[in-house]
């Protein structure tokens, strides 16, 4: 680790901004602690920024013995809930807190329940505030760990009924947050709280963590490679070419969010441990966290979409092999932006099969008409989009579909 640390220390970083918070139990020792992302406005949080922070807390952060091995509580949006971040750390390090949903509508409150049954089932556990001990969330209760209450929002004599609430609807520990003074926090504990958050215990901390990003190349490769189900030589060998990836890599293995009992330092051994699935994860993830100096996370993004939706059209009409190849050419089709180059010559440092580079470099080929859809899908030109459709065979139904089946599984895989 120390070897790559000092390669990876010349490479380029930002700077990420997370504050923590402790949660303290009864006897005021350190139960927990939440994650706060400070380098995004509260209001501007998505589905993105929440990857963003778990994958940056649990894999970047140079002060993991300031996380511990407590369990970490982090907000969510409903988007977040069903992305790929999550399959790569361990649920046991992890509290994911539920908010309300907008307007309290059954139908809406039922169709999210099945979402949060699928994260209990995996393992992890969930917080509410503690407007679900209202009637709409009566179904969420038995999926509740924690409720927190926020005591700003208390009015008095209105604590007690809360606690009888809790006890009486679901098994769920009780969290008073916001907790100000001694004498708010005595109350609390005769009342039968057992665990405490605020700035009377503690005010946020904030850990600032120098994120070092990769070749953008590099991680194409990388993710590549896994589509292609290759050894893990192969795999070995791109990691091997490009040390700041390889230092991510091992720093997210390693840290305590994926919860190994011991420390990983080969490549080889780290693969092997995360598997194919999780590895592929981990670099889309790491592709659209870590943006070159000349584009934000938006056009990492839409490479991804661009390589599903090429992928699903191929799927109408070519085989297995092929689609791999359109995945491929979807994804690299904004290499040049990704990387501020101009695209020939990014494409010098990779290797990639002849249709990939007759459809990219040439706008020729049997990939060429499924790229040249793909583009017309993001644009308003009707016109181009007919024509680029029709030299297909496909109809306007099947294009729609794919296009919202890989905006689906873009935000599923990256957020």
């Amino acid at each position: 680790m120390s070897e790559l640390a000092s390669v990876a220390s010349g490479a380029p970083k930002v700077t990420h901004v997370i504050a923590r918070q402790v949660i303290v139990d009864f006897k005021r020792k350190v139960f927990g602690y939440e994650l706060f992302d400070r380098s995004v406005a509260h209001h501007l949080h998505t589905a993105a920024s929440d990857a963003e922070l778990l994958f940056n807390a649990l894999s970047h952060s140079e002060y993991q013995e300031m996380l511990t091995l407590k369990p970490l509580f982090v907000n969510c949006t409903h988007e977040s809930l069903a992305g790929g971040h999550l399959e790569l750390i361990n649920p046991e390090r992890v509290v994911l807190e539920i908010p309300a949903l907008n307007g309290d509508h059954i139908e809406d409150i039922e169709d999210r329940r099945h979402v949060l049954e699928d994260l209990r089932g995996r393992g992890f556990r969930l917080a509410f505030k503690h407007g679900v001990l209202g009637a709409p969330y009566a179904s969420w209760l038995s999926l509740a760990s924690f409720i927190k209450i926020d005591m700003t929002m208390v009015k008095p004599g209105e604590l007690a009924q809360l606690i009888a609430a809790t006890a009486d609807r679901s098994r769920a520990q009780l969290i008073a947050e916001k907790v100000e003074g001694a004498e708010q926090f005595q109350s609390l504990l005769d009342a039968g709280v057992k665990l405490f958050q605020g700035y009377w215990f503690e005010k946020p901390v904030e850990m600032k963590m120098q994120i070092i990003r990769p070749s953008q190349a590099n991680i194409i490769q990388l993710i590549n490679l896994v589509r292609q189900q290759a050894s893990t030589a192969e795999i070995e060998d791109v990691l091997k070419k490009d040390p700041t990836m390889s230092f991510n890599l091992l720093r997210f293995i390693n840290s305590s969010g994926f919860g190994l009992s011991r420390e990983i330092t080969s490549f080889r051994h780290a693969v092997m441990i995360l598997g194919l699935k999780k590895l592929f994860r981990w670099a889309v993830l790491l592709m659209t966290t870590s943006p070159s100096d000349v584009t934000g996370p938006v056009v990492a993004n839409a490479a991804v979409v661009r390589g599903r939706l090429m992928e699903l059209l191929a799927s109408e009409l070519l085989p297995p092999d092929e689609c791999d190849n359109a995945f491929v050419t979807g994804v690299f089709s904004l290499l040049d932006q990704m990387l501020g180059i101009p695209l020939d010559e990014a494409l010098k440092s990779i290797s990639l099969p002849e249709v990939v580079v007759e459809a990219l470099v040439h706008r020729a080929g049997k990939l060429a008409p499924f790229l040249e859809l793909t583009e017309a899908c993001e644009s308003a030109n009707d016109e181009a989009f007919a024509k680029a459709a029709n030299a297909l065979l496909l109809s306007n139904q099947q294009v729609n579909w794919a296009h919202l089946q890989a905006l689906a599984w873009t935000d599923a895989m990256t957020a």
